[in-house]
């Protein structure tokens, strides 16, 4: 634990909407004063962008009351997050129950983790020998969380793909 650190997970959300209008009557001959009728098409897509607080060691830390709280919750949101992982990238466990409502964290990260999503982890390790098993935890938890395989999909308003479709 360090004097600058936050001691908390920080989630920071970006939602880009994307709209296209397209001419819908540019096949057809208008006449004179007619306006060509136009379609919206909405494509979406979401960003979590997820600053994890490292695994409090409450030996080496050496909290008490609420520290000790916070460290508690902290490991507590860490250790749903790797059961989640666990879940979505173990071939025998994909058909079974993935527990997203275990935590807030996991919750909140349910359609980043195994929904239509692409998932990148950044790990930030320790040179320090000191720091040699958080390290190698933090390692070991990044490479299970590589072997999740999503397969994601444009987003597209459903009204829009619907008339996209009927006019071809």
């Amino acid at each position: 634990m360090n004097e600058g650190s936050s001691r908390s997970h920080a989630i920071f959300t970006v939602v880009i909407e994307q709209k296209i209008v397209k001419d819908v009557g540019a096949e057809v001959e208008k006449k004179e004063g007619e306006e060509a009728a136009q379609v919206t098409e909405e494509i979406s897509s979401k960003f979590h962008f997820v600053d994890l607080a490292g695994s409090e060691r409450i030996k080496k830390t050496g909290a008490t009351g609420m520290l000790l709280k916070e460290g508690i919750s902290i490991n507590k949101g860490l250790l749903c997050l790797g059961q989640v992982i666990s879940a979505l990238t173990d071939a025998n466990k994909a058909k079974e129950h993935i527990p997203y409502r275990d935590s807030k964290l996991t919750r909140i990260l349910q359609d980043s983790l195994g929904g239509n999503s692409r998932t990148t982890m950044i790990a930030c390790v320790s040179p320090a020998e000191s720091n040699l098993e958080e390290s190698l935890s933090t390692v070991k938890y990044a490479s299970r969380a590589r072997n999740i395989k999503n397969k994601p999909v444009v987003n597209r308003d459903p009204n829009s793909m619907l008339i996209e479709s009927l006019r071809s």
